[in-house]
């Protein structure tokens, strides 16, 4: 027959059996959220990559476009700050 301890061992081995199984169930559930979260995660990024694109290209043009006026209004000062010296064709 079936001693004390053997019956105590029988029973702690099926709870912790069908602990583990139902543990392994949860994990399973879990890392396939975890998935379906990484998806989404990534196409956000992408998303937001696109629109990071779409953005800089017309403030590349006000970038450049403010670079040039900049350089066009220092050549201005430049040549409106020097002033032309009579020069005397005597000598």
């Amino acid at each position: 027959m079936i001693d004390a301890v053997q019956l105590v061992l029988l029973i702690v081995i099926t709870v912790l059996t069908v602990l583990l199984v139902v543990l392994g169930i949860q994990v399973f559930f879990i890392l396939k959220e975890f998935r379906v979260t990484l998806r989404k995660t990534n196409q956000v990024l992408d998303n937001t990559e696109s629109i990071t694109a779409n953005i800089q290209q017309p403030l590349n043009f006000v970038n450049s476009f403010f670079n040039g006026t900049q350089t066009l209004s220092q050549i201005a000062k430049f040549l409106t700050s020097r002033k032309r010296e009579p020069r005397d064709y005597r000598e």
